[in-house]
């Protein structure tokens, strides 16, 4: 085998492709003898990446593809345990992608290979039981927030808190007057138009539960804000389509103003004076942004109801979850109608107008989860292998 640090790496989708590109190259400042195996995207690649398959080997979707691509899964899975296990590797990584990278950790780390996972799953949300499963296959988990690293500690794990990738991104000044002013620019928005950014989710369920919800609620907004224009961001052509097929079906003549925005969803939220938002990603993003907010979530029947039944966190948007306590309103399933949803946003505006305490707490929250992720993953990559 060459001299140097070998290290295994292995991630699953785009966003782990661009976490796993800065960590490599966090960890090649460190130690510029170190090789790289594993799987990944255009962004490990392009840091050096050895590819033992490509990044859409591992892409799934739904629940039907994965369990027609379970044999080849399982191949790609053997082979990969095999050659790390072979060539001897320092340390194996593997970056988020849950189901996959932990059964190949679990492997590897029985075999002598120390592991890392980078990206705890949301056991502080449901299914804690997975700690435990966790624990087995990772020697330390890589966390984003700060109140994780405690479930694993109590069941004799290790996890180091490293940072939120998000809050390196966005600039401590991107948030202020001047960057909504420098994002209405760039996107074309008069300056002294009331923006709203609609944010009803981009999976097929989620526009089907939550487009027309929004929309009617921008029909509300449009009755009590002087001169508003609506914005929604959209990740792809099909969902740019279906989302411009509903603002078209509402007809637009004495209705409100709204713009299809292909992309730039942080550009979007940066030059909005609020944000209407489904849970997820995207509550963190405003947050940081410092933009007044109302979350909304809707869900089927069943669907939540078993997710009632699993929930083990008070809240469900992740600036809520980081305070413990309820800093944007959450309205969810029978709750979220378009009139409660105007009337919240309007009010949550207008108090974050006047009180400066939500956009000390989203100050407070950016300094928190801004740690230089990168490389304080590097560091904890490179002492597991012993560096």
């Amino acid at each position: 085998m060459a001299s140097g640090l070998r290290i295994g790496i292995v991630a699953g989708e785009a966003s782990g492709d661009i976490l796993g590109g800065r960590l490599m190259r966090a960890i090649r400042e460190r130690r510029p003898d170190v090789r790289f195996t594993g799987v990944g995207g255009d962004t490990m690649l392009a840091e050096g990446l050895e590819a033992l398959a490509p990044l859409s080997a591992l892409s799934i979707n739904g629940i039907k593809d994965p369990l027609l691509r379970l044999p080849s899964l399982y191949r790609l899975l053997r082979r990969l345990c095999g050659h790390f296990v072979g060539e001897g590797m320092d340390v194996v990584v593997g970056v988020d992608f849950n189901v996959f990278n932990l059964m190949l950790e679990r492997r590897v780390r029985e075999r002598g290979i120390p592991t890392a996972h980078y990206v705890s799953p949301s056991v502080y949300f449901w299914r804690r039981g997975r700690v435990k499963r966790i624990v087995r296959a990772a020697d330390v988990v890589l966390t984003l927030f700060p109140f994780e690293p405690v479930f694993y500690q109590k069941r004799g794990g290790r996890a180091v808190f490293v940072g939120h990738p998000l809050a390196d991104d966005i600039g401590l000044d991107d948030g202020s007057d001047r960057g909504r002013r420098r994002n209405r620019e760039a996107l074309g928005i008069e300056a002294d138009r009331c923006v709203i950014a609609l944010l009803p989710g981009s999976r097929r369920s989620e526009i089907a539960f939550m487009g027309q919800m929004f929309l009617d609620a921008a029909r509300h907004l449009h009755n009590e804000l002087t001169n508003p224009l609506f914005l929604i961001p959209t990740p792809t052509r099909e969902v740019v389509d279906k989302v411009e097929a509903l603002v078209a079906a509402g007809g637009s003549v004495g209705g409100p103003d709204v713009r299809v925005v292909h992309g730039h969803s942080r550009e979007v939220i940066a030059a909005a004076d609020m944000v209407l938002t489904k849970s997820g990603t995207a509550t963190l993003e405003t947050m940081l942004l410092r933009r007044p907010m109302v979350v909304a979530y809707k869900l089927g029947a069943l669907t939540a109801w078993l997710v009632r039944r699993l929930q083990k966190s008070d809240y469900v948007a992740l600036p809520n979850i980081l305070a413990g306590r309820q800093l944007v309103p959450e309205l969810l399933q029978q709750d979220a109608d378009p009139e409660r949803l105007a009337k919240a946003l309007i009010a949550q505006f207008r108090r974050a107008q006047s009180d400066g305490e939500y956009r000390r707490a989203c100050e407070h929250w950016h300094g928190q989860l801004r740690q230089g992720g990168a490389d304080k993953a590097a560091e904890t990559v490179l002492a597991l292998a012993g560096d």
